[in-house]
């Protein structure tokens, strides 16, 4: 018996590998390429979407889960301190000043998308859900955070809510504990980059839940 599971064994294996093979080789032509691209392209156009719509933007829980840890924290000292109308002024500015920088995120997504090569779509095939997304982060986090981060802090500062937490927290030197600072400019600044970290991490999430709803659509696509 054991003979015969052995070759059985080695049946499957092979099989299985001629699938895969099937997968990649259709990810990698111009069909699967384009297939994929399509589905980013969805989901930015989601992402975006969300981004300039105020009231989609901060009730999404995506949105929510991406914000660091550490404006998390500002918010929730700023609470405990009877502060919550400020933490929810916080909030609509960044939801404003995402509508706003997503003219700018939307075309750098887009040039990553169409920078797909035969090796990413390779590694799309063979990886699980939500790698087209991860492989699309890798192309352009650097160029979206560099992109919006000064966007993010002149918008926040034109409404005045960086420099209002920044001096509801001063007297007991709350905000620079948090951040682990103690100059008020470096504070400052750090306010505007969590909330464009939040703005990436948000986009991202966005696009990466698109592909997931569509995985069905990539998988079955990809071994036709």
């Amino acid at each position: 018996m054991r003979p015969r599971f052995i070759i059985t064994a080695t049946i499957a294996t092979v099989a299985v590998a001629g699938v895969s093979h099937s997968c990649v080789a259709l990810a990698t032509s111009s069909i699967g390429l384009s297939i994929i691209k399509k589905i980013l392209i969805g989901g930015i156009t989601s992402g975006v979407s969300t981004f300039q719509n105020k009231e989609a933007f901060m009730s999404n829980s995506l949105i929510d889960q991406a914000m660091p840890s550490q404006l998390r924290s500002i918010n929730s000292t700023l609470t405990s301190l009877g502060l919550s109308n400020l933490v929810n002024k916080e909030k609509e500015y960044i939801a404003e000043a995402a509508a706003f920088t997503s003219k700018f995120a939307e075309p750098i997504l887009i040039n990553g998308v169409n920078s797909l090569t035969t090796d990413d779509a390779a590694r799309i095939a063979q990886g699980g859900s939500g790698i087209a997304s991860q492989i699309l982060r890798e192309k352009t986090e650097s160029q979206l955070v560099a992109a919006l981060a000064p966007e993010v802090d002149k918008k926040l500062n034109e409404f005045g809510i960086v420099k209002t937490i920044n001096t509801a927290l001063k007297g007991n030197n709350i905000l620079g504990s948090l951040l682990g600072q103690n100059n008020n400019s470096t504070s400052a600044s750090m306010l505007s980059n969590l909330a464009s970290q939040q703005l990436v991490n948000g986009m991202f999430a966005l696009i990466t839940n698109y592909e997931k709803q569509n995985t069905d659509v990539l998988t079955n696509a990809l071994k036709k």
